[in-house]
């Protein structure tokens, strides 16, 4: 099975529980900048309770694994949960969108896009910045940093630059964007 298969099979599975989404992780970064490889597909969700309950029940003895106390755990506590392809093989991690101001905008300004032939929602490539930014910061991670700086360098002109000073400083993500920025290609 395909990697936009078992895309296009979450979302229409979420999209049936009535629950929104956008696409974000390694494969909104490949969208925006350098694909590479990866071992799970980020979704950031927005779901009640019972939507999550609808989710489970419909992934539920359909090639899925599934706890439904871990995504009611998720949900309280603004995390994540994993959803496991068993015919695939590939695990779908589903976050929860955060309740903090950036998360609600981030969300908003969601696209929709078409990632390997798949339509489905995808995190603005500025968004993508700043979380790869985020993740750097919390994990020390230079493999976040090299993925901030494809995006920026691919994209250029078509960032809003602006859009994404007001996060990082919000965000207190200097350092991150000052090592993303001295990656080669970034003329600001």
């Amino acid at each position: 099975m395909s990697v936009p298969d078992v895309v296009r099979r979450i979302t229409t599975a979420l999209d049936a529980a009535g629950i929104a989404y956008m696409l974000t992780g390694s494969f909104a970064s490949a969208h925006y900048g350098t694909p590479r490889s990866t071992q799970d597909i980020d979704l950031v969700i927005e779901a009640t309770a019972s939507q999550l309950r609808v989710l489970v029940d419909l992934l539920e003895g359909r090639a899925y694994y599934v706890e439904f106390e871990s995504a009611l755990d998720a949900l309280r506590n603004e995390s994540l949960f994993n959803v496991i392809d068993i015919n695939a093989g590939w695990k779908i991690d589903l976050i929860i969108r955060k309740s903090r101001p950036f998360s609600k905008e981030e969300f908003s300004r969601r696209r929709r896009a078409d990632v390997q032939g798949t339509p489905i929602f995808v995190a603005s490539a500025e968004d993508v910045v700043i979380a790869k930014l985020e993740w750097s910061k919390l994990g020390g991670s230079k493999r976040q940093i090299e993925d901030a700086a494809a995006i920026i360098r691919i994209q250029a002109d078509a960032l809003d630059i602006s859009y994404l000073q007001k996060w990082v400083t919000e965000l207190k993500l200097e350092d991150q964007w000052e090592a993303a920025k001295r990656a080669p290609g970034f003329s600001q």
